[in-house]
C-alpha cells in the first residue's frame, strides 16, 4: 500500500540520508589518510634499506704500514630482502586498519542504526494515524454542526491529535540526536573473520621481517689511500662478510608461536571484535525478547478495544458515539505502538539472522 508522508517526516528522512552519506565519506577519508601515512613510512624505510651505506675512516695496519684513508660503500643483502617485506607489512597494516574500523563501526552503531530506522518507520505510522484521525475529526465536526454531538466530545479527538503532534516532534528529535555512519553491508560474522585474518596476516608479515635479522651478507667496496708518506694513487679493495645467528631455529619457532598466541589473545580480548560480537548478539536477543513481550501486551489491549468497538458499532446516541470516538482514537495510538514494536522485532530478527 502506498503511504503518503508529511513534509516534516520527509525532511527528517532526507536529513538522515544526508548525514549518513557524509559519515560514509568521512570514514573512507580516514582510511585513505591512514593508509597513505603507512605507505609513505614504508617507502621511507624501503629507501633506507635499499641504498648502500657510505663508509669512511682512518686505519693503522698492524703490520707497521703507514696510516691509510679508507672510503667505500656497504650493501646488505638482508636489508634488500627486507624491502619487499616492509612494503608488504605496510599493505597488511592498511588492510587490518580498514577491516578493524569497518567491524568496529558495525559493533558500535548496529543498534543505533536499527533504532534510527525504527524511528523513521514510526514517523510513517504517525502520519498514517494522523490522516485517519483527521478524517474522524472531520466526521465528528459535521455531527457537531448538525447538533448530533457536543463540542466537548470533539475535544478528546483534538487531544489525541496533540499527542500525535508531540509524538512526531519527539521522534524527529530522537532521529536528529542519533549519529549513525554508513555501515558495511557485509554480515558481521564475515567482517570479524576478515579482521581476524588481517590480524594474523599482519603479525606473520612482521615475523618475517624480524627473521631477516638472523642472517646477513654484507658486500663492501671502496678504495684506500696511504697518507704518510702519501701513496701514488688510491687502491681498490673489496670485502664480503657473512653473519648468521646460531639461535635462528629457536627464534623462528618462537616467532611462529607468537603469531598463534596473538590470534588466541584476540579471541578472548575483552575489547576486541570477537568478544564485541558476542556482546552485541546478547543485546539483540534481549531486545527481541523485550519487543515480543511488548507486542503481546499491546495485542491484549487492542483486543479489549475491538471488543468494546463491537458493542458500539451500531451506536445512535451521542454518548455511544463519543465512546466510540474515544475507542477509535485509542486504537490509533495502539496501532502506532504495535506497528513500532513489530517493526523493531522483525528488524532485529533479520539483523540477527544475517549477521550471526
Amino acid at each position: 500500500m502506498l503511504r503518503l508522508i508529511s513534509y516534516p517526516s520527509l525532511l527528517a528522512v532526507l536529513l538522515l540520508f544526508i548525514s549518513t552519506l557524509a559519515a560514509a565519506q568521512s570514514i573512507d577519508a580516514d582510511q585513505k589518510a591512514y593508509c597513505l601515512y603507512l605507505d609513505e613510512q614504508a617507502k621511507a624505510q624501503s629507501d633506507f634499506l635499499r641504498l648502500p651505506y657510505a663508509t669512511g675512516g682512518f686505519t693503522q695496519p698492524d703490520t707497521g704500514l703507514p696510516m691509510q684513508l679508507v672510503v667505500g660503500a656497504q650493501l646488505s643483502l638482508s636489508n634488500l630482502k627486507k624491502v619487499g617485506i616492509a612494503l608488504d607489512a605496510a599493505r597488511k597494516n592498511c588492510e587490518l586498519y580498514k577491516a578493524s574500523t569497518n567491524v568496529q563501526m558495525t559493533l558500535q552503531y548496529a543498534l543505533p542504526a536499527v533504532e534510527k530506522d525504527a524511528l523513521t518507520h514510526r514517523l510513517l505510522l504517525i502520519d498514517e494515524a494522523y490522516r485517519s484521525l483527521d478524517e474522524l475529526i472531520g466526521n465528528t465536526t459535521q455531527m457537531v454542526a448538525a447538533q448530533d454531538m457536543t463540542r466537548p466530545m470533539l475535544l478528546s479527538l483534538i487531544s489525541t491529535r496533540i499527542k500525535l503532534d508531540s509524538d512526531r516532534a519527539d521522534t524527529q528529535s530522537k532521529i536528529a540526536a542519533l549519529y549513525v555512519p554508513q555501515l558495511s553491508d557485509q554480515p558481521l560474522k564475515l567482517q570479524v573473520a576478515a579482521k581476524q585474518s588481517s590480524d594474523i596476516a599482519e603479525q606473520s608479515s612482521l615475523a618475517r621481517l624480524t627473521r631477516q635479522n638472523n642472517w646477513d651478507v654484507a658486500l663492501t667496496l671502496g678504495a684506500h689511500q696511504q697518507l704518510n708518506p702519501a701513496g701514488n694513487s688510491p687502491e681498490p679493495y673489496g670485502e664480503v662478510s657473512v653473519t648468521y645467528n646460531l639461535g635462528s631455529h629457536a627464534i623462528d619457532k618462537h616467532l611462529d608461536r607468537s603469531v598463534d598466541a596473538y590470534s588466541g589473545w584476540k579471541k578472548v580480548q575483552e575489547n576486541d571484535v570477537e568478544r564485541g560480537m558476542e556482546v552485541l548478539r546478547d543485546q539483540v536477543e534481549q531486545t527481541i525478547t523485550v519487543q515480543k513481550n511488548r507486542i503481546n501486551s499491546l495485542r491484549q489491549e487492542t483486543e479489549e478495544i475491538e471488543k468494546n468497538l463491537k458493542l458500539v458499532s451500531d451506536a445512535n446516541t451521542s454518548a455511544a458515539l463519543d465512546f466510540r470516538n474515544q475507542l477509535t482514537s485509542t486504537q490509533l495510538l495502539l496501532g502506532i505502538e504495535t506497528g513500532d514494536a513489530t517493526y523493531r522485532r522483525d528488524r532485529l530478527e533479520g539483523f540477527l539472522s544475517k549477521n550471526f
